[in-house]
């Protein structure tokens, strides 16, 4: 069953967060609001799908620390940034750090909305890569020893001869333990095997 897209706003200001509630609510989007950062780190669930509406500037800890902590945590939240002012060095630093968009106060309904759209995507597409990565490690993780070697020689683009020298073992082996590999990993090319370690981040 899939969870309803939350947008998590975080802002000192009450009001806008009202405001801004009651706009994404009309909208059809589950909003959890927090006027405390470190509240928000607190009850935050990574496994929820959403983005997260920061505000730059507010007391104890602002929102681009608010994004490192986020990541330092392993969450890969997508985050807009809301800003009183436009302050030039500070967009830079929020987009190199992964932000969607950058936001001058009083923003547009429209520039907002479209943001979270950016972020709904951004969202889905980085869940699903993280499920597949699950599902490629599952697999990784039912092969023998012995199999993860030969696996890791072959996507080196090593030939069954050299990973039987290689390996002090003779040809016929070699070949046994690849196709077991291949059957287990659910591939059948070794251009599939290669992109699949190569998405796993194994390299010889």
């Amino acid at each position: 069953m899939e969870r309803t897209f939350t947008v998590f706003i975080v802002d000192d200001d009450a009001r806008l967060i009202k405001a801004l509630s009651r706009l994404l609510r009309t909208k059809g989007y589950h909003v959890q609001s927090y006027t405390s950062p470190h509240e928000f780190l607190a009850d935050h669930d990574a496994t929820i799908p959403g983005c997260a509406i920061l505000d730059v500037a507010m007391p104890g800890l602002d929102g681009l620390e608010l994004q490192q902590a986020l990541t330092i945590g392993g969450s890969h939240r997508p985050v807009i940034f809301l800003s009183g002012k436009g302050d030039i060095p500070i967009t830079v630093r929020a987009m190199r750090a992964g932000a969607i968009d950058f936001l001058t106060k009083p923003m547009s309904n429209q520039d907002l909305l479209a943001a979270i759209a950016r972020a709904q995507e951004e969202d889905a597409k980085t869940r699903q890569m993280d499920t597949e990565l699950a599902s490629i490690a599952a697999k990784i993780a039912t092969l023998t020893p012995r199999q993860r070697e030969v696996f890791a020689h072959v996507v080196a683009g090593r030939l069954n001869k050299q990973i039987a020298g290689d390996l002090g073992t003779v040809l016929n082996t070699i070949k046994l333990h690849r196709g077991a590999v291949m059957r287990k990993l659910g591939v059948r090319t070794v251009a599939e095997l290669v992109r699949m370690a190569q998405k796993a981040g194994i390299t010889k």
